[in-house]
């Protein structure tokens, strides 16, 4: 029997010719990700493992995200743990608020080359799934899970089934992969994959931009996946091309396609002209709803940013949108740029004038008011609408709270109109 792409890069990390769903495995790890929130239990884990020096340097990602700039006196001393670790380990990929190469975690790895095809990454954020997108293997663990692999190099995993997602057509206008996923969210249900591959195929692809696929990717773990995976094609190689050049010249980096004998438990074909503007409203990602159908929710906040959709071309399609606009009167927006490189390019393009002369608040990268950290958390009764992944009960503030999730160009249009609402009513 053949093998997923999944599969085949599970079976070389664990030094096997190959592997089947069920299987339990260890396997080498390219890249071990964590955050300011969940790389300190690990530092303290990995100290009483006894060990004195992570696996290797080079290979730790340590990034300060979530409560960043410090909101108060404990995320301020998480963060101190973080960075003295990063020092006392020599940790290449240390990335630090304000600096060039800083921003949000599934933001700045791919940007920053980091993570190329081929690859193997866990990370103790379960958005790690992200990668998926450059034809990659990466998901998500706990700060145990870190710690040992910060030790080791090396995890364990069973190996997943897998779903096949064929793509065809194209996307309509103000279409996005945000609405693609939310699509696929609501018709499998959050369980609906749950610890599967989700591997995606076919001519539509064409119509999905890297930025569109690391979205998809991002929030396959809200249907319960394991992972997501692209097959690398021209847009991944062109992408890889600018963001790692070196590695991209010298083939550094390993293709892996599925066989066509590889066995999926089912098969979804989605025709991309057939999605809508889509939302999840309340207070679960599979609650979607056509955009147009709710038009008649009045909203308190939006937010545009985060790992989902921090993107360049995500807030150079919120600046297209708001461009001699204004935003409501009665609602807050939120832009949060995804990087330091993507704040410094908006800046340049002018993007940021626009939202500033929209009534826009900027922020500095920081995943922020996604969890319900800071940045823009939300009153009893208050309802954002949020291109953030996660719209579960109090997850952005009090409980009594509500986040929709949607696209930029719906986030966009609902901050200009005071409801949920959608570009072409601009």
């Amino acid at each position: 029997m053949g093998m997923t792409i999944t599969q085949k890069i599970l079976a070389d990390h664990a030094g096997v010719p190959e592997v089947k769903a069920g299987d339990l495995i260890e396997a080498k790890l390219d890249y071990v990700l964590g955050n300011d929130v969940t790389t300190p239990p690990a530092i303290k884990i990995l100290k009483q493992l006894g060990t004195g020096k992570v696996f290797d340097k080079d290979r730790v990602c340590l990034i300060q995200d979530h409560f960043t700039p410090n909101k108060d006196i404990k995320s301020a001393e998480l963060c101190k743990t973080m960075r003295c670790f990063a020092r006392e380990q020599e940790i290449k990929h240390f990335y630090e608020l304000g600096r060039r190469e800083m921003g949000i975690e599934h933001v700045i790895l791919p940007d920053n080359g980091i993570v190329l095809p081929g690859d193997m990454v866990i990370g103790a954020d379960s958005h790690t799934c992200t990668y998926g997108a450059l034809g990659a293997f990466s998901t998500g663990v706990g700060s145990t899970d870190l710690a040992c692999a910060m030790a080791r190099g090396i995890t364990w995993f069973r190996v997943p089934e897998a779903i096949k997602v064929i793509l065809k057509g194209t996307f309509n206008k103000f279409v996005t992969g945000k609405d693609l996923i939310l699509h696929i969210i609501g018709m499998i249900g959050v369980d609906g994959a749950l610890y599967r591959s989700l591997e995606f195929e076919g001519e539509g692809l064409k119509s999905l931009s890297m930025a569109g696929r690391l979205t998809v990717c991002n929030m396959a773990i809200e249907c319960g996946a394991k992972n997501a995976v692209f097959p690398v094609d021209e847009y991944t190689l062109k992408y890889i091309s600018r963001t790692n050049p070196k590695r991209f010249a010298t083939s550094d980096y390993k293709i892996y396609t599925a066989d066509e004998d590889a066995e999926y438990v089912q098969t979804i074909e989605i025709d991309l002209g057939d999605i809508p503007l889509t939302v999840a409203l309340p207070s679960i990602p599979s609650n979607t709803r056509k955009a147009e159908e709710c038009r008649d929710i009045k909203i308190d906040q939006v937010v545009i940013g985060s790992c989902t959709n921090g993107r360049l071309e995500d807030i150079g399609a919120a600046a297209e949108i708001f461009k001699g606009l204004k935003v409501h009167e009665d609602v807050r927006c939120i832009i949060i740029p995804g990087s330091q490189k993507i704040y410094r390019y908006a800046l340049e393009a002018g993007w940021l004038k626009i939202f500033d002369d929209a009534g826009c608040v900027i922020s500095t990268p920081t995943c922020g008011p996604c969890l319900g950290g800071h940045m823009g958390v939300l009153a009893k009764g208050e309802r954002c609408v949020s291109t953030t992944n996660r719209n579960f009960v109090g997850r952005m503030g009090d409980t009594g709270s509500e986040v929709i999730l949607s696209g930029v160009p719906v986030a966009a249009a609902s901050a200009v109109l005071g409801r949920v609402g959608t570009p072409d009513e601009l």
